[in-house]
Parts: C-alpha cells; structure tokens; sequence
C-alpha cells in the first residue's frame, strides 16, 4: 500500500506509467477481499490493478519458499505480457535485517550476508526494491500520515515460519546492538565486499575461462594459484551456468568441489561434473542429469540447444550417452573428454542416431546455443 502510494506521488506529472499487481495466495479466506482492498486504492490512485492468483500450493514442502517463488514467477509474467520494464517492490529495512539473521544461522559468506541488493534480474524483468531504507514502523507512520488504511498479514504472526520467528527474537536483540539498521548496514557493506569479490572473480575467468561443448574449462595450474574464495566463486558461477539453476549452490556443498580441483579429483554436484583432466579442470554437465530430456529439434533441449538440419521427420533430440558416443568416430578430434559429450545433445530416430554436432558427427546438422560463453563471464557480475 506504502509502495503504491509513494510512487504515485514521485511520479506525478511526469510521463511514467506506473501499474499494479497483487498476488492472491490463495492460502487464507480474507486473502481475497485483501487484494480487493489494494485494487480500491488503486483505483483512487488512478493506477490500473490487477490480481494475479497462486493455486500450486499441495500441501507438502517449504510454503514459504514456494509461494515466493511462485510471487515472483507471475508478477515477472505479468511484466512481459504487460512490456512492463521494471517491478517495484515493497521489501523494508526489516526484510533486510530479518534476511541477515536467517543467512547467520546458516553460516552464510559475503554473498549470503549481503542479502537482497537494491536491483536486480529476475526471469529478464528489472526488480527494485526502493523501501530496503525504510523500516515497517516508518511505513506505518506514512500510511497514517496520509489517510490510507491497510491490512496487517495474520500469517506475519505463524511461528511455524523461519521468518517469523527471526522477527519475533530481534525484539530480544535489539538491546544487545542488532538492530534493523544494525543488521541492514551489515547487508550493505557485505554488497561492497562482493562487488570487489565479483570483479576479481570476472577478471579470473577473462584469463583462465573458455566454453568448450556447453561446458565451462579452466586451467588447472593458474587456478590453484588463486585464493580460495575466487576459485569457489568460479566453481559456484559455473556450476550454476552450466545446470541452468535459479540459484546458487549453498557454500556449505561447495567444499567438495574445490578439494576436487586441489587434488585433480572428479565429482558430479547440481546436476553438473566436475572433472580434471589433462591440465584443465572442466565443469559439464551430468549425464544423468539430462538422460531423460526429450525435445523437437525445433525446440530448446536442456533449456539452452536448439539443433537444425534439413531433415526434421520422425527425429528427435535427446542426449548422446556413452552409447552414441561410440557411434561417433572422431569424437577425440573436438578435445573434449568423452563424459562431456555425452551429455550433449544428439539427433535419435528412435534407437539410430542420426548426427551429434558437437562430437564431430554433423551429417548435416549444427548446434546453436541460446546462451552464448560470454553470458558466463557477464554473469559473474551481474547475479
């Protein structure tokens, strides 16, 4: 409410369109007629409102982390259906805090503790958060201030939620020095640190960094030179681009991994490789992970190849394995170790394998990628 009412007022006058979704859970009987509410007070606003309704909930699982993944997914959508360039939303200072202390208690690094940055991508959509300055007392103050009634959420108060508990023991701490702006300016100067972190870690990866096969390949020997902390930002960087994941792999599974590159070992982790051989560590991703993947030529197999060829009748695309590897006879001239090319894509009329590109057996066909090597080095900056 806090929100809509303050972008209204900052940009009036001037030609910006300003629009507003609510997301209606659909986890309580009132969630309705509150979304309702802030469709009201748009329309005093002169703001078009929609509502934008969540019906994945099973039952089972983390809801909480469900349901913010599924806010995000719709309002995202919204977005590019509606050319909406850029999402604002409402998170405070007390978000921020709350989002330190639960990072905490995971033994969390910089990129945890720096918790939700001002802006950032989401699903290609710009979000902003233009209230992480402001704490939830301040927004009430504004809100009575102005006139506007709101609704407090019922489900703010459910133990049953990390989140809630966390809010619930700051007013304990608070005496103690760790307050919401405490543990907010905590956030900020750990966002210095990453940003520092980012550079070097993109700097690294311009000199010891290519793509080879979809797959990430570093040198070895310059690698180990590097401080721990790059090296586990490359490998966290990597592993994420390879799998496609939304998110990072948590700090506390990643130790494996850079003993594997200290050693010369291998191992599979989020759906990916990772392997030493020959000098070169590469991140690739796992057979396994992709065996079951099926695909039109046409279409996006893993998410990020697209096959084309004259011949497109009765074929489909699917991963190579060990099996198609074996039909591919100069498989060795691209380089790449065997279990790489497994796991790309091949064109199958059923059980015959008609090409795979990437192993050196085109008959015809080629690979494009909807995401290019350098998306790899951007995205070391830009996460």
């Amino acid at each position: 409410m806090a929100l809509l009412h303050v972008l209204t007022q900052c940009f009036a006058g001037q030609n910006v369109e300003i629009l507003a979704a609510t997301v209606d859970h659909g986890l309580r009987a009132d969630s309705a007629q509150e979304a309702q509410h802030v469709a009201g007070l748009a329309t005093q606003l002169g703001v078009h409102h929609e509502t934008l309704q969540w019906q994945g909930w099973r039952g089972d699982g983390n809801l909480q982390d469900q349901a913010r993944r599924a806010r995000y997914r719709l309002l995202t959508d919204w977005a590019k259906r509606r050319d909406i360039p850029i999402l604002a939303a409402g998170h405070t200072a007390d978000d921020q805090a709350e989002t330190v202390l639960m990072r905490l208690a995971r033994s969390a690094g910089v990129d945890g503790l720096a918790a939700m940055p001002v802006r950032r991508k989401v699903n290609d959509v710009t979000l902003l958060r233009p209230l992480l300055g402001v704490t939830r007392d301040q927004l009430r103050d504004y809100l009575r201030q102005n006139d506007l009634s709101w609704v407090e959420d019922p489900s703010n108060e459910d133990r049953r939620f990390e989140r809630v508990r966390v809010r619930q023991a700051m007013e304990t701490l608070q005496p103690l020095g760790l307050t919401v702006e405490a543990l907010s300016a905590v956030a900020v100067n750990m966002s210095k640190a990453r940003e520092v972190l980012d550079k070097q870690t993109y700097l690294a990866a311009q000199e010891l960094a290519r793509i080879e096969a979809g797959a990430v390949v570093l040198n070895r020997e310059d690698l180990c030179t590097l401080p721990d902390e790059i090296i586990h930002r490359l490998l966290l960087r990597a592993l994420q681009w390879v799998s496609g994941a939304v998110y990072p792999l948590r700090r506390r599974v990643m130790s494996d991994a850079l003993n594997a590159v200290r050693t010369g070992g291998s191992l599979t982790l989020g759906g990916c490789r990772i392997l030493c051989r020959a000098g070169q560590v590469w991140v690739c991703r796992e057979y396994n992970a992709v065996r079951d993947k099926v695909s039109l030529p046409e279409e996006l197999w893993d998410n990020r190849w697209q096959l084309t060829g004259a011949e497109t009748a009765g074929v489909e695309v699917r991963a190579l394995g060990k099996a198609g590897l074996l039909l591919c006879p100069n498989w060795r001239q691209t380089g790449c170790p065997g279990v790489v090319l497994e796991a790309t894509p091949a064109l199958w009329r059923k059980q015959e394998l008609i090409a795979a590109p990437l192993a050196k057996m085109a008959n015809g066909w080629s690979t494009k990628t909807a995401i290019s090597g350098e998306e790899f080095h951007t995205s070391l900056l830009s996460h």
